[in-house]
């Protein structure tokens, strides 16, 4: 048998985190170095693996449900070589230093098992639930593999040069940054949006760092009941199109 489809073969790399193709992550184990991933994230694998589901804490339970932010994962462990894939995103793999990184957990598709994640408030002058108002911290050393639609826009952010985004279309940030979310409005009811653009909330960046964008807002995941009126029309609290994806990428 023949076909081009026999010039797709695994990625030979040292590396722990190797892009198989811009769509599919190859993960490396040597038996102690455990990997964690978003539940169902695994399409294929080689060698001895065991796949658990990752422990969480009450406290991380509780925070998750009241804010809609927080990772479900699994603990991937053992020796060989796994591989992961959601819904075809492009997929970017990040080193996390000293400097941290604010991320939406939908956008998380694995991590190192030795980085910490923590849920955070993000700054709204008008105290808006929904979109963009919750993010997740990841600090520590390690990689972080993280999805986008498309290939996105790294923005650099500077101290005279400060960048706003769309809060539907940010992927993740520098956790130095300053961060403020704000409604796009010529007035001060936040329901009314700027004339009839359609454009709606917004995160401004300042300090020094970096902001990653990607060219995709968020869109209704597969079966989801975004429901009716104003709520929903604005992405706000659980009646949003942000409300009915926690936990689950699709974006």
């Amino acid at each position: 048998m023949q076909s081009s489809l026999f010039g797709l073969t695994e990625q030979q790399s040292q590396e722990r985190y190797t892009i198989q193709n811009p769509q599919l992550l190859r993960v490396a184990l040597t038996g102690h170095d455990d990997v964690l991933a978003r539940k169902g994230a695994m399409v294929a694998y080689q060698g001895l693996m065991e796949f658990d589901g990752e422990y969480e804490s009450n406290a991380q339970r509780r925070s998750r449900a009241r804010t809609g932010e927080g990772l479900d994962l699994m603990r991937c462990s053992g020796q060989g070589t796994v591989y992961f894939a959601n819904l075809a995103q492009y997929i970017h793999v990040v080193d996390v230093d000293h400097d941290g990184l604010t991320v939406d957990s939908s956008y998380v598709l694995a991590l190192d098992s030795s980085l910490h994640t923590e849920v955070i408030a993000v700054d709204s002058q008008y105290g808006i639930s929904g979109t963009g108002k919750y993010q997740l911290n990841i600090s520590g050393t390690g990689k972080v593999a993280l999805m986008t639609s498309g290939q996105p826009l790294m923005m650099q952010v500077t101290p005279d040069k400060y960048v706003s985004a769309d809060a539907d279309a940010i992927v993740a940030w520098s956790t130095s940054l300053r961060v403020q979310m704000q409604a796009q409005t010529h007035s001060s009811g936040v329901f009314r949006r700027r004339g009839n653009t359609g454009e709606g909330w917004e995160l401004s960046f300042l300090g020094q760092g970096f902001a990653l964008v990607q060219p995709s807002e968020l869109m209704p995941p597969q079966n989801a009941q975004i429901g009716q009126g104003l709520a929903a029309q604005y992405g706000m609290g659980q009646h949003g199109a942000h409300g009915q994806n926690q936990n689950n990428a699709w974006n």
